[in-house]
C-alpha cells in the first residue's frame, strides 16, 4: 500500500553531500497557490493543504481552488476539488491509511466560489500510489457521510482502535469568545448510535476552549489528555469518564483565541512513561471583552511540564520559559527526539480584527523569527535554546501551518491574518512562499535505509538494512516512529513519536527493531520510520503500523 523508501532531498542538495554541514538554514522554494492555513503530509511526496473558499490564486474548474497537494520533489502545488468548507477544520489519518479532514465553516456566499456547508463536513483522501497526486481526489458526500454535530474549530485524534476521537469547537465561525459551543465529544466512525457524549470539562472552559488540545497517551488503558483554556483533563474512552488534572500554573491559557500549544514529548521503551508540553498562550483574563484587549499586550513565555503518571500528577506542572514570549507557535517532534518551536507573535491574540488595535485585521503583533529547540533530556532552565537557529523574514503568523517532512527537514507555510486573500499595504498579507527550515544534517552524507517492510505488527521484531557513511561511528542510534500531524492553528494533532529499541549487526548494515508493544502506544495507522545515527538522521520511510484494517481494530500485541 505504500512506498518503503524515499531518497529525495531538498532540491539544493541532490547532488553529493558536502563534507561540512551549513547547520540549521532556511530555503524558500515553491509557492502554495491556496493559502496553508492547514497542511498534513499524505504520502512520502505529498502534503495536503486547506484553505477556505476565498480568492486564492489557484484555480480548478474555473473557480479559486480552497484545496492542494504540495509536492516535495517539484516544489509545486496541484489544485484539489473540495466541495464543502474547510475553514478552520481538523484532520488526521485512520487505522487503514485513509486520511480524514473534518469540520469546517457555513457557506461562504462568494458568487465565484461554489462552497457547500463544511461544519459537519468530512472529507475524504484514500492512500494515494502516484508520486506526483496525479489522479489523487477527496471524496466528499455531504448528504449522506457528515458529523453528527456542527463544529468549527474542532479537535481530532487517532485513537487505540485506529478510529477518530472529535472534541469541541463552535456551531458555526466566532468573532472572538466561543458563544455557540459544541462541549461534547463524537468519533468516527460513529460511536454510541452517534449520538455525541456531552462533555463538562469543554463547558467548565469556555469561552476559551476552540482547537482543545487533545494528546493520545501510552496508558495501559489508551486514555486521552485533554487541555483547554486553562485547565487539563485525562479522558477515559471506554467509560466516558472525565478526571480533573491541576491547572496550569499562573493562569495561563493556551486555546483560541489564546492560543499556545502542547505536544506528547517522545515515547521511549521499556515503559514508555508520557509527558505532555504546553507552551506559549496568553495569561490574560477570559472575561475581558475583546475590544478592552490589545495586540500589544505580551503573550505568554511559560511552558509547562508534567509526568502523567500518579506520581507525575502528584507532584504538578514544572515551568520552564521560552526565549521571548509566543502566541500560535508550533511544536513539532524531531526523530531525534528534540522538540522544535517555531512560528507566531510575541503579542496579542488569535482570531481577526476583535481588538482595539488590530493591525490590519490581525489581533497580534510582534512576530517570532527565530526558532528553538527543546531537548526534553536536560536539566531544567538549560532545556531551550537558539543557539546556532537562523532568523527569518517572513511573518507566520495566524493561519499559518508547519510539519516535518519525509525529508527530515520542516515544510512552513501559509500566514494570513485576514478575512481573504490580501495582498494590499496592510502589515501582515496573505503569505504564499514556502519555506523549509533544513537541519544540520539535510548538507552532510546521511544514513541511507533499505529493505524497510511495508507494514509492521506490534510486539514483533524486524529487520531494517542501512548504509552507513563513513564519518558515523554510530555510537549512537535512535529509531523513531512518528506520525507527523495535522497542523493548523498552533497545534499538531495526532502528532507522535515512539522509540523502539534497535540493535546494530556487527557489520554495520543491518538494524534489529522491536516495535512498539501494543495499539496503545502507537494507535494503528501509518508512520514514518527515521534512524538517527550520532545525530545524523536519515529520510523517512512509510510504514503501516498494525493490521492496516479499517475502524474500529481489536487491541494488538502485548500488554504493559
Amino acid at each position: 500500500m505504500f512506498a518503503v523508501f524515499f531518497t529525495v532531498i531538498a532540491a539544493a542538495y541532490k547532488a553529493s553531500a558536502a563534507s561540512e554541514s551549513l547547520g540549521w538554514h532556511f530555503v524558500q522554494n515553491g509557492t502554495t497557490g491556496v493559502l496553508a492555513l492547514e497542511a498534513m503530509v499524505v504520502s512520502p511526496t505529498l502534503a495536503i493543504m486547506f484553505n477556505r473558499p476565498s480568492n486564492d490564486p489557484l484555480q480548478i474548474n474555473g473557480h479559486p481552488a480552497w484545496g492542494a497537494l504540495w509536492n516535495f520533489e517539484t516544489n509545486t502545488a496541484s489544485a484539489l476539488n473540495v466541495l464543502t468548507d474547510s475553514f478552520c477544520a481538523s484532520g488526521a489519518f485512520i487505522s487503514n491509511g485513509t486520511m480524514v479532514s473534518l469540520g469546517g465553516n457555513p457557506v461562504e456566499h462568494l458568487e465565484t466560489v461554489p462552497d457547500k456547508d463544511g461544519t459537519m463536513g468530512l472529507r475524504i483522501f484514500e492512500p494515494c500510489l502516484d508520486a506526483a497526486g496525479t489522479g489523487c481526489t477527496l471524496f466528499e458526500d455531504p448528504v449522506n457521510l457528515h458529523m453528527a454535530e456542527s463544529r468549527w474549530y474542532p479537535s481530532s485524534i487517532r485513537i487505540s482502535d485506529g478510529s477518530l476521537m472529535i472534541l469541541g469547537g463552535a456551531h458555526r465561525n466566532m468573532a472572538f469568545y466561543n458563544t455557540d459551543p459544541a462541549n461534547t465529544i463524537e468519533f468516527f466512525p460513529a460511536k454510541d448510535g452517534g449520538v455525541p457524549r456531552p462533555s463538562a470539562f469543554l463547558e467548565r472552559t469556555l469561552p476559551v476552549n476552540m482547537f482543545p488540545r487533545s494528546v493520545a497517551l501510552a496508558l495501559p488503558d489508551g486514555k486521552i489528555f485533554v487541555a483547554a483554556n486553562n485547565q487539563s483533563m485525562i479522558y477515559d474512552i471506554e467509560t466516558d469518564t472525565e478526571t480533573p488534572l491541576p491547572e496550569l500554573p499562573n493562569g495561563v491559557r493556551i486555546t483560541n483565541p489564546m492560543d499556545g500549544t502542547a505536544t506528547l514529548l517522545p515515547l521511549s521503551p521499556p515503559d514508555f512513561i508520557p509527558e505532555v508540553l504546553i507552551c506559549g498562550g496568553s495569561d490574560t483574563d477570559d472575561r475581558i471583552p475583546p475590544l478592552n484587549l490589545s495586540s500589544q499586550h505580551t503573550a505568554s513565555d511559560q511552558c509547562s511540564r508534567m509526568t502523567l503518571t500518579p506520581e507525575g500528577i502528584a507532584r504538578g506542572w514544572e515551568i520552564e520559559h521560552l526565549l521571548e514570549p509566543r502566541t500560535m507557535p508550533e511544536m513539532i517532534l524531531l526523530p531525534n527526539g528534540q522538540v522544535l518551536i517555531i512560528n507566531g507573535a510575541e503579542s496579542g491574540y488569535a482570531a481577526l480584527d476583535g481588538v482595539s488595535d488590530a493591525v490590519g485585521n490581525s489581533n497580534s503583533d510582534n512576530p517570532a523569527f527565530t526558532p528553538s529547540l527543546y531537548t526534553p533530556s536536560a536539566e531544567v532552565g538549560q532545556r531551550i535554546s537558539n543557539a546556532g537557529m537562523p532568523t527569518t523574514d517572513i511573518p507566520r503568523m495566524y493561519h499559518s501551518s508547519v510539519s516535518l517532512t519525509p525529508m527530515g527537514n520542516v515544510f512552513i507555510a501559509g500566514s494570513n491574518p485576514n478575512n481573504l486573500i490580501t495582498n494590499t499595504s496592510v502589515k501582515f498579507p496573505s503569505e504564499f512562499r514556502v519555506e523549509y527550515l533544513n537541519p544540520p544534517f539535510m548538507t552532510v552524507e546521511r544514513p541511507v535505509l533499505h529493505d524497510v517492510p511495508s507494514q509492521i505488527g506490534f510486539n514483533e521484531n524486524f529487520t531494517i538494512g542501512v548504509d552507513l557513511p563513513p564519518s558515523l561511528t554510530a555510537s549512537t542510534i535512535q529509531v523513531a516512529l512518528m506520525d507527523l500531524g495535522f497542523s493548523s492553528h498552533a497545534f499538531h494533532s495526532s502528532s507522535r513519536l515512539v522509540f523502539m529499541t534497535a540493535s546494530l549487526s556487527e557489520d554495520k548494515t543491518e538494524l534489529t527493531v522491536l516495535s512498539p508493544p501494543n495499539n496503545r502506544v502507537y494507535p494503528p495507522g501509518p508512520a514514518f520510520i527515521f534512524v538517527t545515527v550520532d545525530d545524523v538522521t536519515s529520510t523517512g520511510s512509510q510504514v503501516m503500523v498494525g493490521s492496516g484494517l479499517s475502524p474500529p481494530v481489536p487491541d494488538q500485541g502485548v500488554n504493559l
